[in-house]
């Protein structure tokens, strides 16, 4: 409804539909803005773990090419102990490793789920009330 259409209506119906349109169309504008925080919300939580996944397998290849650089000094220097030292050396970049990337994926997971339910639970609370949301309050990190 344009603004001409609801100035004429408003004129033939008075005042009590005026405040009943005015309310009608306050609410179909913050609708929108509603939809689109919540789609940023849920951008942001997005990025923000592919960030973190991100850094954790570069962490995970530091720490492994850390690891097979060790392997190499072990092989030049000790030939006669070289296949059970290899082996533990392989178990530990598997365990060690793998593992603590592997907590850390399930944490920046778990953060990432979070994240994108406060977002819908944020906008759910903004569309039943009817306001607009504000910026998250996420105190200092």
């Amino acid at each position: 409804m344009s603004l001409a259409e609801v100035l004429e209506h408003i004129e033939k119906k008075g005042s009590i539909d005026r405040d009943a349109t005015l309310v009608r169309l306050t609410t179909e504008k913050r609708l929108p803005l509603i939809k689109a925080w919540e789609e940023s919300e849920k951008a942001k939580a997005e990025n923000k773990a592919q960030k973190k996944i991100a850094k954790i397998l570069a962490l995970e290849n530091s720490k492994k090419a850390s690891l097979e650089a060790e392997l190499k000094r072990t092989k030049r220097s000790n030939v006669e102990k070289e296949g059970r030292y290899i082996d533990k050396l392989k178990n530990k970049i598997v365990k060690l490793v793998h593992k603590s990337a592997e907590e850390k994926r399930v944490i920046t997971e778990a953060k990432r789920g979070e994240d994108l339910l406060t977002a819908k639970e944020i906008a759910a609370k903004c569309r039943a009330t009817g306001s607009s949301p504000k910026k998250p309050v996420l105190g200092c990190f």
